[in-house]
This record gives structure tokens, C-alpha cells and sequence, in this order.
């Protein structure tokens, strides 16, 4: 598991600028890569760092932190995948097709749930089809907690998730019309594909991954080429009982879209609340920040522009104004 996240971290570094070029939904921002690979990196230095051989409960300080630190959209939900991912494995030294299905499950269950308006055609339907595929696999071996049914499912989940990719296209209107896949969707196969790596040493080649639309190097940055983009990303973590969370939920909906809360750890029963991890675009920040500190004082307060910036020289997109009070996010 160590591995994983480790493989996840040099994939995503590799591969940032390619993700950003694609980068049109929800907001043509260009930052897909980046805040994935970001986000990882803090699920990965937690995993190195975490003692024990319970792949649970490392995944679980993996995926805290990840939420803790997670940058974007995109980052968002990887560290919602990763939390759900790990609840399925605690107790277990070592990953199987049954535990891999099952924590898949959990995962898309979360992960769908987290969002207020889930869209299909996006990290959600390629975590969709990653599950089914390990569904299809898990039990039909003879000895499902073999290496060859693990070797098994994690090849299915591959497939699965790189068809998955190629269909979010034409799933939603925007893609179809600038002729690229999903930006996150590709991240969250290339995190997959690091999970077959570090098992079976076998990743996705590059030509493969080439045949997906934009993703080839000599391929334009779509995303300067999209209507300009106005507002404000805010992400922060704030203690809340479920009926607030609840309510802070149905407030941002009407404010704000791509809203996004998730617990972040353990409820406490003796509080009665628990962490969450807010995610909302908005037009009017400083209204909101006001909404949100009716319910309680926000934490790891970030607030990122949104807007569509052209490539500079070395064709990473522009840099964000970022108003930081917590994760070392700097302009």
C-alpha cells in the first residue's frame, strides 16, 4: 500500500501538465493535475510515516490526511476514495479480490454521496465501472484470496476504468465538443494503474494512454480555450454535528455549486460532531465564509480564483491567487 500511493505520486507528477491541459469540467481551470498530485502527496507521506502492517489503518491516516490537505475538486474526491477505501481493509495485512471489490464499493458509494449534484462522465463513473469490474472477478475463482485472483480483479479494474475513461466524452456535453476525456477520470485510472503496478509491476504503457483524446504531449491546452471562468474555489475543515453538516449542505447548495462535504475521521460520540471537509465554488466569498461561520469557525481556510488561464512559456497553466490559512498554498 506504501508502494501504491508512492507509484500514484510519480504517475500523477508525470503526467500534471497533460491532466491540466484537460481540465474543462466542472470549471475549465487547468489544475486537475496538479491538485490531484498535490493530494496524493499528502496521502503518501502519511503512508510512509504510518507504523504497523494493518493496510486499514495505514490507508485510513493516508486518506485523513489526504482530506486534511486536499487540494481541488479533483483532490476532494481522490481523498473521499481513499478514506471509503481504506474503512473495508482495517484488520487485514494484505489485500484480496474480495476486499478489493468490497472496498471499491464502499468507495463509490462515499464517493457518490459526498457530492450534493454527482455528475456521471467524470471520476465518479470511472470509480463506477473500477468497482463493477472487481465485482465481476471476486468469487468466481477457486481460491479467491489467491495472488492469481488478486492479479485478476486488478486487471479487470483496469480495463474497466480505461473504457470508463474513453466513454466520459460522450457523456457530457462539454467534453463531446472539445474532443477530450475527463480530467479527473484519467487521474483516478492513473491511481488505479498504480495499484496494479505496485502488485504486479505492470502499468498502463503510454501509447495506451495516448489514445485517449488530448492526452497526447503535442496536444493544445484545451482549457485556455474555454469561456473565461469566474469565481471562488473555498475548501476548509470544520467540526459540525450531522443535523449542522446537514443544514450547511442544503445553505451551500443554494450559494454555490460542485459542493462537496465529507467526514473527515471518527465521530465523537461524547461532542456529538464530527470533522468535515468542505468543498464549494461560489460567486460571492465573503457572503459565504459568513454562512459558513454560523455553524462554526472553518479551519485549513483556502480560497483559490477560478479562472481560465493561458499556458505560460513552459506550458504549465498560470498559478491561482490563494488565500492560505493553513495548507502552504502560496500564490
Amino acid at each position: 500500500m506504501r508502494r501504491w500511493l508512492a507509484d500514484a505520486e510519480t504517475v500523477l507528477a508525470n503526467h500534471s501538465d497533460r491532466l491540466n491541459a484537460i481540465n474543462i469540467f466542472p470549471v475549465a481551470d487547468g489544475d486537475t493535475g496538479t491538485n490531484l498530485y498535490h493530494t496524493v502527496c499528502a496521502a503518501s507521506a502519511a503512508a510512509a510515516e504510518a507504523p504497523g502492517n494493518d493496510v486499514g489503518t495505514l490507508l485510513a491516516a493516508a486518506g485523513q490526511a489526504a482530506m486534511e490537505d486536499a487540494w481541488g475538486n479533483s483532490g476532494t474526491l481522490f481523498a473521499v476514495f481513499l478514506d471509503a477505501f481504506a474503512a473495508s481493509l482495517a484488520g487485514h495485512q494484505r489485500l484480496s479480490a474480495p476486499l478489493l471489490a468490497r472496498a471499491l464499493h464502499r468507495a463509490q458509494i462515499r464517493a457518490w454521496s459526498a457530492l450534493s449534484e454527482p455528475v456521471g462522465g467524470t471520476m465518479l463513473s470511472v470509480l463506477e465501472a473500477a468497482a463493477d469490474g472487481a465485482a465481476s472477478v471476486s468469487g468466481r475463482a477457486a481460491h479467491e484470496d489467491s495472488n492469481v485472483a488478486l492479479a485478476a480483479a486488478l486487471d479487470a479494474v483496469v480495463e474497466a476504468a480505461l473504457g470508463a475513461v474513453v466513454a466520459t466524452e460522450t457523456q457530457l456535453g462539454v467534453l463531446t465538443k472539445a474532443r477530450v476525456v475527463d480530467a479527473g477520470g484519467v487521474g483516478l485510472l492513473l491511481v488505479l494503474a498504480a495499484l496494479r503496478t505496485a502488485v504486479l509491476g505492470e502499468g498502463i504503457p503510454e501509447d495506451t494512454l495516448e489514445t485517449l483524446h488530448g492526452f497526447r504531449v503535442q496536444d493544445p491546452h484545451i482549457h485556455g480555450d474555454q469561456p473565461e471562468t469566474q469565481g471562488v474555489e473555498i475548501m476548509c475543515t470544520i467540526t459540525l454535528s450531522p443535523l449542522d453538516a446537514a443544514d450547511l449542505r442544503r445553505r451551500l447548495d443554494e450559494v454555490g455549486d460542485s459542493v462537496i462535504m465529507s467526514p473527515v475521521g471518527a465521530f465523537d460520540d461524547v461532542a456529538g460532531a464530527c470533522r468535515w471537509r468542505v468543498h464549494v465554488h461560489v460567486t460571492d466569498p465573503d457572503s459565504t465564509l459568513e454562512l459558513i461561520r454560523t455553524v462554526g469557525e472553518p479551519e485549513r481556510l483556502a480560497l483559490t480564483e477560478l479562472r481560465s488561464d493561458t499556458p505560460g512559456s513552459d506550458g504549465q497553466p498560470a498559478e491561482h491567487f490563494v488565500e492560505d490559512t493553513g495548507r502552504g498554498r502560496t500564490a
